[in-house]
């Protein structure tokens, strides 16, 4: 079977790249796996076209859920030797990673495995890149950049919202970082357009010297009571999120509102616009009403302390 390992940073764009994918059949048959680093998935709610779809969650594929990505590709094999005849052939497995994912040695692990060196080829490293923060995270973060360097096909997300000019000093950038790599564009998904970046200088980029940040990049989960008005709460996580934009990287959940059940989503200061998600039968997708957190400086208890004070609601 062939093993694509779709990765890129935190809020790169990389399951609205896969959800355009699955909805226009580009990758129909294959058997989706997600990893997100929090114990409560969120990317799977939006990947319900896949044909066949896993969870890995509450850890990074490419160190602590390593042994359970392992046995679920394991599980994955078995089945497909003991598939039924006459049923759709399984060929193909996409992994999107965690945007705090190292995808080198998920490749090194598969192919250390005894078993899963017979089953599976890593065909191809797919990297989502972020035009607006894309530069900003190659001089600041070394896991960026390693995932960047690793790449076989880099796709830069969102070049509708940075200027012409700050995107092709990126692809100069990405052109002089992994030269073997190929480089197209998307917008929501769909190919897009890159900007032409013949003859444009790449950034000198600082040495990093493959050491993590100072502060470490930690994972959180807030749980929205029942008793919170939807009112003070966009409020409170809008200013947040101005704020302290800098510090926390990704923000995304799935809430229960009057407004119907929504997907919540930021990349540092920018706050998408809220996703209606449908609720078949009447089953949740994931846990609903609870954000994960993803960045630094800050506590789980910090953010529903400020969140009830702003609320107005007693501890």
């Amino acid at each position: 079977m062939r093993l694509t390992v779709l990765g890129g940073f935190l809020g790169s764009g990389k399951t609205t790249w896969l959800r355009h994918q699955l909805h226009h059949g580009l990758l129909a048959g294959a058997f989706v796996v997600v990893n997100e680093a929090a114990e409560t998935a969120v990317d799977n709610a939006l990947l319900t076209q896949s044909a066949e779809l896993a969870v890995l969650a509450g850890g990074c594929a490419c160190c602590d859920a390593l042994g359970d990505l392992i046995t679920l590709l394991r599980t994955i094999c078995d089945a497909r030797v003991s598939r039924a005849q006459g049923a759709a052939p399984l060929d193909e497995i996409v992994l999107e990673t965690s945007g705090l994912a190292d995808p080198g040695p998920i490749v090194a692990a598969l192919r250390a495995d005894p078993i899963l060196l017979h089953h599976i080829v890593v065909s191809e490293i797919i990297v989502a890149v972020d035009a607006v923060y894309g530069m900003r995270q190659l001089r600041q973060e070394p896991l960026c950049r390693r995932q960047m360097e690793l790449a076989d096909q880099l796709i830069v997300t969102k070049i509708d919202e940075a200027e012409a000019d700050h995107v092709a000093s990126l692809l100069a950038t990405l052109r002089r970082i992994n030269p073997a790599a190929t480089i197209s564009g998307a917008v929501k998904g769909s190919e897009a357009m890159l900007p032409d970046y013949e003859g444009v200088a790449a950034e000198t980029l600082p040495d990093l010297g493959g050491a993590p940040a100072d502060t470490p990049i930690l994972v959180l989960k807030l749980t929205i009571g029942d008793d919170i008005d939807w009112t003070a709460f966009s409020v409170w996580l809008s200013a947040l999120i101005h704020a302290r934009g800098d510090d926390i990287l990704r923000v995304k959940g799935v809430v229960r509102t009057p407004a119907g059940r929504l997907l919540l989503q930021s990349v540092r200061k920018i706050v998408q616009s809220p996703e209606i998600l449908p609720n078949e039968d009447g089953r949740p997708i994931g846990e609903d009403n609870s954000l994960i957190f993803i960045g630094r400086g800050f506590s789980a208890e910090n953010l529903s302390r400020s969140l009830r004070h702003f609320a107005g609601i007693s501890a």
